[in-house]
């Protein structure tokens, strides 16, 4: 690679610009990114990593990509999604994400809406999609793919084009003009656009979001204030990029800290892969976090006798530690040996097998986590915090900082973001309004939505909460989904449902009553460790639908749900519950891309089971359609059964 010839002052601030500073300060010296292909860990130092965005920013002009138009990028977690969207920024273009497991209804609204001028697309099974729309897109140019398997004898020879090919054409453009790529670079100012960052689209179709470098840097400068990186930390990137939390860890902080980002082979290998980097740095969604509880608390039931003790023995004696935290009291010398002991004998082999065992800073956001789940990792040592923002506010407004933790928050302010309650009630709850240098430039094509967003130059979130006196926010849930029984008291069904997915055995559940008598569920099983569970216990079954159906189930998840119910006010307590047949699934728009539920499409969608729950039936028998992964479907028969939870005197003996 020629030298550079502009000095790192010479660039401005914006992301390319951060990742030639890098390269003056580590050059080859330091790994940039580091992806395992073949199980061998391939690694790249920042000099290569800049060559790579050069070649490909240069081939991207050189194929006719204007200043200005935009750029789809559809794959996995990839080094090539990171050279895709540095590239195209530092050729003026505007990069834009898109979820690998999208529908295809779901990319072309995307890709039309953005109006790509060319899409990034991994594999076969990606190019297929968009060449299924092709009809629909006329602005798109080129689809360029990374691994070529299965295209050799595809006849789209004018629309299909190599990555490798344009970092060809790239190298070449870059002979004739050495100084094009460091002018180009230097020519992004600070308002720029950066990225449209596409929202997860809980009450509708995606709204883009548009965001400039000031936005973006001035946000990841607040962060590392509070929660530094430094170049020797280790991060793994498994969350899917198009998610605004994914693009600031592994993108954004990443450029502005210096420090390593690591590629899983793939996502059905990245919980082996953390174990294999340990990284110092972890994020993932509440679902994953979630998902590692149950993990853990399946293998301890599946456990010897003698582990099981010695779980049973040392889990409290974490939780406690833990409450100390949370208290910020210094524990007594008891409790530090009885941690010890409990640490070396449990914990740390625990957070070895996880992959936790050099964690420093470990972060969840996106919806709030229940706070068993925080506490069950606090108890392991894993300082896990809560984030809290917005696509638009470009990433985060709130975070819990070191040694200061209250698991029913979401931390304190960033510097640079100002947070605020909207005509609080009594109780000092109302929606959360939120600005800072990172407030977005608006929705792409959507004025009206962008008007009803920021008013005043606040943005309004949708977010019920409050401040603590200790100033931490504390999040009720989304402002519309707040539900009041007949009676006028007040519930979150966020908060019951976070409860009860701190359990083995359900994985997601939908919880009800608004203008109804009582509390009701309805919860989709965890169809592995049920599964595993019904085995063990010698209870035949075929599907998932099968299975759920099964009484010896419902009475399993009854025991839980009774165990949520302890811990709730009386009006708040879930009266019925049902398992439902299936999963609650994206393909069907049940949930978003991010895995959150979008309440108004249930509650449409399962009229008729919500309709069982407040009535006197026992069973309802279902009659619906299932669409699989291929797009095929099926018609699926059953029944469902809606179990009313017994007096709580009759639950004595669980509780």
């Amino acid at each position: 690679m020629n030298q550079l010839s502009a000095t790192k002052d010479e660039f401005p601030e914006s992301l390319p610009g951060l990742l030639v500073r890098n390269v003056h300060r580590f050059g080859d010296r330091r790994v940039a990114l580091r992806e395992k292909e073949y199980g061998i860990w391939q690694s790249v130092t920042w000099q290569q990593y800049l060559e790579r965005v050069r070649n490909f920013s240069l081939g991207l002009i050189s194929l006719g990509l204007k200043p200005g138009e935009s750029i789809g990028i559809i794959c996995g977690n990839r080094p090539e999604w990171i050279y895709s969207e540095l590239a195209a920024q530092a050729a003026g273009a505007i990069p834009f994400g898109i979820f690998q497991d999208s529908i295809l209804s779901e990319v072309a609204y995307i890709i039309d809406h953005a109006q790509a001028a060319m899409i990034v697309a991994e594999d076969q099974e990606q190019v297929d999609k968009i060449l299924d729309l092709r009809d629909k897109l006329p602005r798109l140019k080129k689809i360029i793919y990374t691994d070529p398997k299965g295209l050799w004898e595809y006849e789209e020879k004018d629309l299909l084009i190599q990555f490798s090919e344009i970092e060809r054409l790239g190298r070449q453009l870059h002979q004739k003009e050495p100084q094009r790529f460091d002018e180009n670079v230097g020519a992004i100012e600070e308002d720029d656009l950066a990225i449209i960052c596409y929202t997860s689209g809980t009450t509708g179709n995606p709204k883009g979001t548009l965001l400039t470098h000031k936005n973006i840097l001035s946000m990841v400068a607040s962060l590392h204030e509070v929660d530094p990186k430094q170049p020797d930390d280790q991060f793994l990137s498994f969350i899917p990029l198009p998610w605004i939390v994914e693009q600031t860890m592994s993108v954004f902080s990443s450029l502005y800290a210096g420090y390593t980002i690591n590629f899983p082979e793939d996502s059905e290998t990245a919980m082996a892969d953390l174990y294999e980097i340990a990284p110092s740095l972890v994020v993932a969604s509440p679902r994953m976090w979630e998902g590692i509880s149950r993990q853990v608390m399946v293998k301890h039931l599946d456990a010897s006798f003698f582990k099981k003790l010695v779980y049973n023995l040392c889990l409290p004696v974490g939780y406690r530690w833990a409450d100390f935290k949370f208290e910020k009291k210094n524990p007594p010398l008891g409790w530090k040996i009885l941690y010890w002991i409990a640490y070396a004998a449990m914990f740390r082999a625990l957070r070895d097998r996880l992959g936790f065992s050099r964690i420093r800073s470990a972060m969840t956001g996106g919806a709030a986590l229940g706070p068993d789940v925080f506490r069950f990792f606090h108890a392991l040592g894993v300082n896990l915090k809560q984030i809290y923002g917005q696509t638009e506010v470009a990433g985060y407004s709130t975070i819990h900082r070191d040694g200061d933790i209250n698991f029913d928050s979401v931390g304190i302010p960033v510097p640079a973001a100002e947070v605020s309650i909207f005509e609080p009630d009594a109780e000092g709850v109302g929606e959360i309004l939120s600005r800072g240098p990172g407030l977005f430039q608006g929705y792409l094509k959507n004025e009206e939505a962008t008007r009803e967003t920021i008013i005043d130059g606040w943005m309004h979130t949708g977010d019920a909460g409050f401040f603590t006196k200790d100033g931490h926010l504390v999040i009720i849930d989304r402002v519309k989904d707040l539900m009041h029984l007949k009676s006028g008291a007040k519930f979150s069904p966020m908060f019951i449902e976070n409860k009860l997915k701190f359990c083995p055995y359900i994985v997601e559940s939908v919880v009800l009553g608004h203008q109804q008598d009582y509390v009701t569920a309805m919860i989709c099983i965890d169809y592995k460790h049920v599964g595993k569970w019904a085995e063990d216990n010698r209870i035949i079954y075929t599907t998932y639908s099968d299975l759920a159906s099964k009484l010896e189930v419902y009475d399993l998840i009854e025991k839980e749900v009774v165990r949520v119910n302890a811990t709730l006010p009386e009006k708040a307590r879930v009266k019925k519950f049902l398992l439902l047949y299936k999963e609650l699934d994206p393909d069907d728009e049940e949930m978003t891309r991010t895995k959150k539920i979008r309440r108004k499409f249930i509650n449409q969608k399962y009229t008729e089971e919500i309709a069982a729950l407040y009535g006197d039936v026992a069973e309802l028998p279902i009659e619906t359609v299932i669409r699989y992964q291929d797009g095929k479907t099926a018609t699926l028969r059953t029944n469902i059964i809606i179990r009313a939870m017994k007096p709580e005197s009759a639950y004595q003996s669980l509780l």
